[in-house]
C-alpha cells in the first residue's frame, strides 16, 4: 500500500509541474560571459565650478595677489554667542569695524564689546529715523532690515538696502560729532541689535592712549586722496587748455599683498597584489579603484573651494559685495542687483534647491529665464549669464543658502583656479598618484594627492547673494 501512495504523489507532482523540454536560463549562464558595467557612484556631480574657473599655474606653490594700496578697511561681518535671548559681541570681530581694524589689544577690545547694549525690536519697528543725528553704533545679532530713503521727489519710500546678521551700521559716530542719518532703518523681522552709544566709546578712548592712536591711525587714512573704490589716488588733470603744469603722481602698491598657498587633498589607496594579478579581466582593478578614488577627491576639492575659511569663496568675497534677498526667496529682482555689482559677469552659482527656488517666482512672475550655451551644452541662464548648480554651495538648518556672481580670469581681474602642473608621478594636471610600495600583507599602496586653491584678484569679482530661502513654496 505504502508504494502505491507514493506512485500517487509522484503522479500529482508531474500534473503541478511541466516537465523541462530544454536547458534553464539558470544553467546557461555558467556558460555565458556576463555583460557587466565599470563601478558606479552616486557621489559624482557635475562640478560646474572646476569646469569654469580658470586655473592659473602656481609654480612656485605660492600665488600673491598685488593691489594698489587701498584706504579702505573693515566692513566685515562681527560675530556674536549667544545664550538664551542674550546676545554678546565676540571681541575680536570688532575689528571688522573700520575704525577698528588691526587693533590688536584684546582686553581693550573685551571692555569694549562689554559696552554693546542689547536692543529687541519688532517687525515693522523704526530703529533710526532719517536725518537724525548719528550718536551710536549698530550691529545686528539676528534679523533682517531695510535702509529705507526717499524717492526723488519725496513721495515714496525706497529700499536701499538690506542689513542681516553681523552687519553694522553707524560707524561715523565713532569719528564724526555732526553727522546725521542719510535713511531710515526699520525692521523687516523681529530683530535683536546691539548698540555702543558714542559717549561710551569717547570716554574709554580719553584713557586709553592705544585707542586714541588707533583713531588718529584711521582719520589719517581716511584724509588720503582717494578714489570711489578706496585705492590711493592718481593724480591727473583734464579738460585744460593751454600749457598748465602736469601733476606728478605714481602708483602705491600694498606693501603687505595677499598670498595664496595651494592647499592639498590626500589618501591612500591600497589594493591586494592577488586582486591586481588574476582579477584584471575585462577591467583592470587598479585603474577602477583609482578612477572612483580621483572622483572622490575632485568632489572634496570643489567643497573646499567654496567653503574653506582661508581661500573658500563663500569666505573670501568682499563685504561690499555681499547683499541680501529683499523678501526671502531669489526674485529676479535680487539676481538684477546681484550682477549689477560688477561688470562682466561669467557666471552664477547657486544650490540646485535655490536654483528651483528662484525659478518659482519666476513662474509667479511669468517670467521665463531664457538659456545659454556653455562648453558645448546647454544651460539655464539669467540675462544671458549661466546659472549652475554647485550642491557644495551649503544650505542652513534655517533652509537658506547663497548664490555666487563671478567674474572670472586673471585678464579681468576676476576669481581663478590655482594649481601646479608638471608635479611628479602627475596623472591629470595638478593631482599625482605615487607608488609607496609593497607592505609584508602583500597590499600594494599609491598616495593619491591633489593640489589646489583659488584667488579672488579684485573684491568686486566675486558676490553673495545671501540669505536665500529655498524651502518657501507659498
Amino acid at each position: 500500500m505504502s508504494t502505491e501512495t507514493g506512485h500517487t504523489g509522484s503522479e500529482g507532482t508531474s500534473e503541478q509541474v511541466a516537465a523541462q523540454t530544454a536547458l534553464s536560463t539558470a544553467a546557461a549562464r555558467n556558460l555565458a560571459t556576463t555583460t557587466k558595467t565599470p563601478p558606479q557612484m552616486q557621489g559624482i556631480t557635475s562640478r560646474w565650478l572646476l569646469r569654469v574657473l580658470p586655473w592659473a599655474q602656481v609654480s612656485g606653490g605660492t600665488y600673491r595677489v598685488n593691489r594698489r594700496l587701498s584706504y579702505t578697511v573693515g566692513h566685515g561681518r562681527v560675530s556674536f554667542v549667544q545664550t538664551g535671548a542674550e546676545a554678546r559681541l565676540v571681541p575680536p570681530s570688532l575689528g571688522e569695524l573700520p575704525v577698528l581694524r588691526g587693533l590688536d589689544d584684546q582686553e581693550l577690545l573685551a571692555e569694549l564689546a562689554g559696552r554693546f547694549t542689547q536692543r529687541d525690536v519688532e517687525q515693522g519697528e523704526v530703529v533710526v529715523e532719517r536725518g537724525a543725528a548719528v550718536d551710536q553704533v549698530f550691529v545686528v545679532a539676528h534679523g533682517k532690515l531695510n535702509r529705507i530713503g526717499e524717492g526723488p521727489f519725496g513721495d515714496a519710500e525706497l529700499v536701499l538696502g538690506v542689513l542681516a546678521d553681523g552687519d553694522h551700521f553707524g560707524d561715523e559716530a565713532l569719528t564724526e560729532t555732526e553727522s546725521t542719518w542719510p535713511y531710515a532703518v526699520k525692521a523687516a523681522t523681529a530683530a535683536t541689535l546691539l548698540a555702543l552709544p558714542r559717549q561710551a566709546f569717547v570716554s574709554l578712548r580719553e584713557r586709553s592712549t592705544a585707542l586714541q592712536e588707533q583713531v588718529e591711525r584711521y582719520l589719517a587714512d581716511a584724509a588720503q586722496p582717494q578714489n570711489r573704490k578706496g585705492e590711493a589716488d592718481i593724480d591727473l588733470v583734464a579738460g585744460h587748455v593751454g600749457e598748465p603744469a602736469l601733476p606728478g603722481t605714481y602708483v602705491e602698491y600694498e606693501l603687505r599683498p595677499r598670498e595664496y598657498e595651494l592647499s592639498v587633498a590626500q589618501t591612500v589607496l591600497k589594493i591586494h597584489t592577488r586582486v591586481a594579478d588574476l582579477y584584471n579581466q575585462p577591467m583592470n582593478q587598479t585603474e577602477q579603484q583609482l578612477r572612483l578614488t580621483i572622483e572622490a577627491l575632485r568632489e572634496r576639492q570643489e567643497h573646499e573651494l567654496v567653503n574653506n575659511r582661508e581661500f573658500g569663496l563663500l569666505h573670501n568675497a568682499d563685504y561690499d559685495q555681499r547683499i541680501s534677498t529683499l523678501t526671502g526667496p531669489p526674485t529676479p529682482d535680487d539676481l538684477d542687483e546681484l550682477l549689477s555689482r560688477r561688470r562682466r559677469t561669467k557666471v552664477l552659482l547657486a544650490h540646485p534647491r535655490a536654483i528651483s527656488a528662484f525659478f518659482r517666482e519666476c513662474n509667479r512672475r511669468g517670467v521665463y529665464p531664457s538659456n545659454a550655451e556653455l562648453n558645448g551644452r546647454s544651460v539655464a541662464a539669467w540675462r544671458g549669464v549661466p546659472l549652475l548648480p554647485c550642491n557644495k554651495i551649503p544650505v542652513s538648518d534655517a533652509g537658506t543658502s547663497s548664490v555666487f556672481a563671478m567674474r572670472t580670469g586673471e585678464e579681468d581681474q576676476g576669481v581663478v583656479g590655482l594649481h601646479q602642473t608638471g608635479i611628479p608621478d602627475e596623472y591629470e594636471p595638478g593631482l599625482s598618484v605615487r607608488f609607496m610600495g609593497i607592505d609584508d600583507k602583500a597590499v600594494i599602496r599609491y598616495l593619491v594627492s591633489a593640489y589646489y586653491s583659488a584667488a579672488v584678484l579684485v573684491p568686486d569679482a566675486l558676490g553673495v547673494l545671501e540669505n536665500v530661502e529655498v524651502a518657501r513654496h507659498d
